[in-house]
């Protein structure tokens, strides 16, 4: 679809017109895209694989760019001072993992209002439509692909499981619930409100805690949900950090080997831990490619004024997500651990 906005050259054009003159230079600088990026936080591994991405692409194109992100995971105040500064300074397009996915909807706007491309990466704000488009990975595809993967290595067992599930926190983000609710599709599980977890039925389900996303986290949601059920024998997790905490919890009672362990993220750090039986397997993303596809969308934004179009059949453009784990099973596609660290970030 393309967009009408305001052109550069006919703004040169209209000053001319009333007699002022751009110096060259000046001229140049007007020509030049400039993007933003805001992330959560500048420290996560993904994020800066994101912003690698973001820069290599940038100067490839030869669009000026900058990056902002929060002091912390949730830093929401931060994002909304960036997006501002991005207005004020004419960016004209903005790429954001939005830490609180509704509440940055009013800055969006007012960025969308200015003509600015606002693309959510990674994390779809709420409401998706907020953002002129989202490019991310299919989150419940990534958590369906780890559920499957679940149930066939435990086979018939599958039908009397104990489950324990380690989401990010209680305030039940769109990420989190997508792989929540992917992951227990994908094991057999019947949902109940597709929306949010935690409304699920299904007895193989001891509990469901939180972990922050973290290592210390996931030690601790894990924990809690051994008290709950110390047989537990399947562990979801929202992340690859949580995943470490919940296989220390369950190495201090000797179970470190008989419970099978799934995650997301497919770090490099992830990764290894699938290799070294720490996860049994793990849903592998590539944030370099979502901020490297998201620069070209706003270069071809400020040439042409197009919007990037969803992946066919999706709401989203979809970035990939690939299975890693040495322990295939029969029809489920997935990379074997040294493929994994071949694509691994972090």
């Amino acid at each position: 679809m393309t967009i009408t906005k305001p052109s550069i050259a006919g703004l040169i054009a209209a000053i001319a017109l009333a007699g002022a003159a751009l110096p060259g230079a000046a001229m140049a600088e007007e020509n030049r895209t400039s993007a933003c990026l805001i992330t959560k936080t500048d420290t996560n591994p993904f994020f800066v694989k994101m912003r690698e991405g973001a820069v290599a692409k940038a100067e490839e194109l030869g669009i000026e760019l900058k990056s902002f992100a929060g002091r912390i995971d949730g830093d929401h105040k931060t994002q909304v001072q960036a997006i501002e500064t991005c207005i004020a300074d004419g960016a004209e397009g903005i790429l954001l993992t939005a830490s609180d996915t509704s509440a940055i909807v009013s800055a969006v706007q007012q960025a969308r209002d200015a003509g600015v491309l606002v693309i959510a990466l990674d994390t779809p704000l709420d409401p998706a439509e907020a953002a002129d488009a989202t490019f991310a990975t299919d989150n419940f595809r990534a958590g369906e692909l780890i559920g499957a993967w679940a149930a066939g290595q435990l086979g018939d067992d599958a039908e009397s499981a104990r489950i324990g599930l380690l989401n990010i926190n209680v305030s039940q983000p769109s990420v989190g619930v997508l792989r929540n609710q992917g992951f227990l599709q994908g094991f057999g599980i019947d949902l109940g409100d597709p929306n949010k977890w935690g409304d699920e039925t299904d007895p193989r389900i001891v509990g469901q805690d939180i972990s922050e996303g973290n290592e210390e986290g996931g030690r601790e949601g894990m924990e809690n949900l051994l008290i709950e059920d110390p047989m537990i024998n399947v562990v979801y997790t929202i992340n690859e950090p949580a995943a470490a905490g919940a296989y220390q919890a369950l190495k201090a009672i000797g179970r470190e080997n008989d419970v099978l362990i799934v995650s997301v993220d497919g770090s490099c750090s992830g990764v290894a831990n699938v290799r070294d039986g720490v996860i049994g397997a793990t849903a592998q993303q590539y944030p370099l490619l979502m901020a490297s596809l998201g620069i070209e969308a706003i270069k071809e934004w400020a040439d042409e004024g197009v919007k990037p179009e969803p992946t066919p059949g999706k709401d989203f453009f979809d970035t990939g997500v690939s299975l890693v784990t040495d322990q295939p099973v029969e029809d489920i596609d997935s990379l074997s651990v040294t493929e994994g660290m071949e694509r691994c970030w972090g």
